[in-house]
């Protein structure tokens, strides 16, 4: 029996929108961390799945047209999905879970009722201020700008009946649990979740754990009309998904407590601080490892659809190799870290890592015993220390040095310690010129075979530990250098001369060609402006008006810049703003404008607008108007958009326009 286990998770994905390559990162990472534990000999479960429930996913299935159940059945199993997407870029997880299954439904109603029963939960009413995109709920010091800390977006108020779980009961321990173990890492999270959500004002405060305003979720069966909150609902999957409170699975005993929770750090908050207090609610067992890694920006900027510069990973898959972009993901960025993908960073670590360094080093090394030797190596060979002993020491020390930093997850580092093997290798054909060995066979060909298994030997150890992180292009470099199951093991990477003697090369296809850098990008530029485009909403215009105006009239027309200085509803009317204008004269104008459905009063107080001033007055609800503030309108999805004619602040009132 295998005593050496070893339970990783990733979030589970929640499944509003396209996927794109951030979304990889996270379970790339967990993958190479599992496939690395098997290499070691551990017994692996990884989790992954997805988050299935909430308000988003209601309004955006009712905004399509369709349930919420089809509507995540159309993003996690139809074709280019969660699944698929998961099988494209080679991820080996041992189970998924989809938090709308039968037994995790049952498994939370039983969690809910049992932190009601030991006093955890309570009801009451919820008044504050609700991030949909985040499902987070926020205090209003808790507010940047006035928009959600995490992801910088509007919120909306929120007054609901709702039951409340005691975090303020367990803010001690989980404080404990922060800043006095290694539970968090890296430790530039630890200080932000203690200061911010701990020791800020007022504490840590209870959180809404149900909700009564939408129905998309699992139900509180003891009391109808309240479904659980999609945090409290989703953290437990990861016992769930063991068998916990289910008969589903039997694995709990096994894996339970998780090894490593891989997480994004903009979930950090729920994991760090409520899922440790959930735990310690239920008296269980807390995770051993939370690491809380930086995002994936794109030239510097947060990926988004709506902006376009969503990375498609199916695409980059397609022309480059899943092997490829799963090894870029993680030799580019520390894990820890944020990172900033740019097309160029890309094709720059395909071509000087796998193309030069590592594909070349293979390319060359089996072309050459192919050559010489017509792929098997003779078995009498020449050493020379001097000339071979820094290569071999080099490569027989490099599974201890990648251990220490896999067991970090400085998955950087590790790559990098096997790259100076392949770089220190490629020097060394340059060191011994085997060339020039080959052209006196009969005096240097058992140097020459020295080299060449040197040469090969430094590949089969580089492949091994390789193996997590492009685990396809591996098994090929394996065949070309003909190395055997044995010598493709964690115990053969810190073995030297497990190749036998009398082996058998064949020179295979070229793993990672050379991408012509300026015609690559120029293909991606017009790929990734075509995706703007399709980002963009889809828009119906006015019809362009035939009838000519001549210059002259047109030019009688006098707009104005004006400075609002007041703004606000009209009685009895549903339609209409007052607006009590600066226009540079010294006299306050009046405008009103039908616009009340588009933007608030307070809004507009202060900007500077775009006015017609020499239009005759005319009377509105028995108000006199002044002129024509300039507004832009379209359709869109069906709805009529106006926007107003806003110009640069620093323009004064009375500037005219031409």
């Amino acid at each position: 029996m295998n005593d050496k286990k070893f339970y990783i998770t990733t979030p589970i994905y929640y499944p509003s929108g396209k996927l794109h390559i951030g979304h990889s990162y996270t379970t790339v990472a967990a993958d190479v961390m599992a496939r690395y534990k098997r290499l070691q000999g551990y017994d692996v479960m990884f989790l992954t799945g997805t988050d299935e429930h909430g308000q988003k996913i209601e309004d955006k299935a009712r905004e399509a047209g369709v349930t919420p159940q089809e509507f995540v059945d159309n993003i996690v199993a139809a074709p280019g999905g969660v699944l698929d997407l998961w099988k494209l870029m080679n991820i080996s997880y041992d189970r998924f879970i989809r938090t709308t299954d039968a037994y995790h439904v049952e498994s939370i109603q039983k969690i809910f009722k049992q932190m009601y029963d030991n006093g955890d939960i309570y009801k009451g009413s919820y008044k504050g201020k609700y991030c949909k995109p985040c499902e987070s709920f926020w205090t209003e010091s808790q507010l940047v700008d006035g928009k959600c800390p995490d992801c910088g977006r509007e919120v909306m108020d929120a007054e609901e009946e709702a039951y409340f779980f005691r975090a303020s009961k367990y803010a001690d321990r989980v404080r404990d649990l922060l800043l006095n173990t290694d539970f968090l890492e890296p430790k530039s999270r630890v200080h932000e979740m203690v200061n911010n959500f701990i020791d800020c004002e007022g504490g840590l405060q209870d959180l809404c754990v149900s909700r009564t305003s939408f129905t998309w979720g699992v139900p509180v069966d003891f009391d109808p009309g309240h479904v659980v909150y999609v945090w409290l609902d989703a953290l437990f999957n990861y016992m769930t998904a063991l068998g916990y409170q289910n008969d589903q699975y039997h694995d709990l005993e096994k894996f339970w407590p998780a090894d490593a929770h891989f997480v994004g750090k903009e979930i950090v908050r729920f994991h760090a601080i409520y899922w440790p207090a959930f735990l310690m609610s239920m008296d269980l067992p807390l995770p051993k490892k939370l690491y809380g890694h930086g995002w994936l920006n794109f030239n510097g900027d947060k990926m988004s659809k709506s902006k376009g510069n969503v990375v498609d990973p199916h695409l980059l898959s397609q022309r480059y190799g899943v092997d490829a972009l799963r090894f870029f993901l993680l030799r580019s960025f520390p894990f820890g870290s944020d990172g900033n993908f740019t097309n160029e960073l890309l094709i720059q670590t395909i071509n000087n890592d796998l193309a030069n360094d590592l594909g070349n080093l293979v390319s060359r090394t089996t072309a050459m015993a192919e050559k010489y030797f017509g792929g098997k190596l003779p078995e009498a060979r020449q050493a020379n220390p001097e000339l071979d002993d820094s290569l071999i020491s080099l490569a027989a020390g490099l599974r201890a040095r990648y251990e220490d930093h896999m067991e970090k997850f400085q998955f950087q580092n590790a790559l990098e310690e096997i790259f100076k093997v392949i770089q220190r290798a490629n020097k060394y054909i340059d060191e011994n010129a085997p060339w020039a060995l080959a052209k006196d066979m009969e005096a240097n060909g058992p140097r020459l075979a020295a080299v060449l298994y040197n040469l090969l030997e430094s590949v089969r150890v580089c492949t091994v530990l390789l193996t997590p992180f492009i685990p396809d292009s591996c098994g090929k470099i394996f065949a070309q250098i003909g190395a055997d199951e044995n010598a493709r093991t964690w115990d053969s990477a810190e073995q030297w001369g497990l190749l036998p003697g009398n082996i058998c090369v064949t020179k295979g296809e070229n793993l990672f060609p050379r991408i012509d850098m300026a015609k690559e990008l120029s293909e991606l530029d017009a790929i990734m402006e075509e995706a703007k485009k399709a980002a963009l909403p889809e828009l119906e215009v006015e019809p362009f008006i035939e009838e000519h105006v001549d210059f002259d009239t047109f030019c009688k027309s006098d707009f104005r810049a004006v400075k609002v200085k007041a703004c606000e509803n009209v009685r009895k009317s549903d339609k209409l703003l007052k607006f009590t204008l600066d226009d540079g004269t010294g006299t306050d104008r009046q405008i009103l404008s039908g616009i009340a459905m588009y933007y608030k009063p307070e809004e507009l107080v202060g900007k500077t607008l775009v006015a017609i001033v020499n239009l005759p007055p005319r009377k509105m609800m028995g108000r006199e108007s002044q002129g024509m503030l300039i507004s832009a309108v379209h359709t869109e999805k069906g709805e009529e958009v106006l926007h107003l004619l806003m110009v640069d602040d620093t323009i004064p009132a009375g500037a005219k326009l031409c």
